[in-house]
């Protein structure tokens, strides 16, 4: 079994890949309470999945419960042993299973000073109810899941330029903390033609209070990329979009100091670190 990054810290995302010498129909496994779904390799003859780790997660060793269907045509090994490729033809499965401690390092991240529109840190009544009804909004976009893997190889970033801001980063908007930064900021001007990360479906696409023009396109198994303070979409909500498809123009609308993107990983309800996303090499 390996994992990438080899060194995996909170608010990484992981790939795990798992191989063994018997033939394998499914392979799941549970994660920090998350369920995972492993997707068969035949380059490789293994079996991959994409995790990840929130940033509140403590350092310490954390166990990957494995639990896979062997054929019951499969020729016998150690039970402990998890099998490498899937059989289409078996009509039944004995099932296995097999766990992996994992260590989780620390990541420091810093907190940083900034200035905005007073209605952004104490919105007045009308503002608040729009923030209400974005909260549903959002909700109801995050709870979709596409159990099947719509992303294919590696994350690209959506534009190109250099990083504002970076993840994790504690936030004190005019004195007050109020947020933790989790995305990463590209410093763009306003009207530059930002790209999907990767293969999905739109989710969202329309304005929000604190996002501003938002796009959220769904991965599949849970992974979700957002894309914030747009001046202008592309795309619409339903539609499918490919790896490096124009989606939107970057802008400054929400809660921005200026002009810029801001991208997010959200996988299963977590916020991911997306610079580690885009450094990944992927199936």
């Amino acid at each position: 079994m390996a994992e990438q990054p080899t060194n995996l810290v909170n608010g990484s995302p992981v790939l795990f890949r798992v191989s063994a010498p018997r033939t394998l129909r499914a392979l799941s496994a549970k994660w920090l309470g998350h369920e995972i779904v492993f997707t068969f390799d035949p380059e490789r003859h293994d079996w991959f999945a994409l995790a990840g780790v929130s940033q509140e997660t403590k350092p310490g060793s954390y166990s990957l419960q494995l639990r896979g269907e062997i054929s019951m045509s499969s020729s016998t090994s150690s039970s402990s042993s998890l099998p490498s490729s899937p059989d289409a033809v078996a009509s039944d499965a004995a099932p296995v299973t097999f766990e992996k401690k994992i260590m989780v390092g620390r990541q420091r991240y810093p907190r940083v000073l900034l200035k905005v529109p007073g209605k952004y840190t104490v919105p007045s009544p009308e503002d608040q109810k729009e923030i209400a009804a974005d909260k549903d909004i959002k909700a109801d976009a995050f709870k979709t899941e596409t159990p099947s893997r719509q992303w294919s190889g590696s994350f690209e970033p959506p534009v190109e330029a250099e990083i504002s801001d970076v993840f994790g980063v504690e936030r004190v908007f005019n004195g007050t903390v109020q947020s933790t930064h989790q995305g990463l900021d590209f410093r763009v001007p306003t009207g530059t033609v930002i790209a999907a990360v990767n293969d999905g479906t739109v989710l969202l696409a329309q304005p929000l209070f604190f996002e501003g023009n938002c796009i959220v396109i769904d991965h599949g198994q849970g992974l979700l990329t957002l894309y914030l303070h747009l001046s202008k979409f592309l795309v619409k909500q339903g539609e499918v979009v490919t790896k490096g498809q124009k989606i939107g123009l970057s802008g400054g609308t929400g809660r921005a100091t200026g002009p810029h993107l801001h991208l997010a990983v959200r996988w299963q309800g977590v916020y991911l670190n997306p610079a580690e996303l885009l450094k990944m090499k992927l199936p």
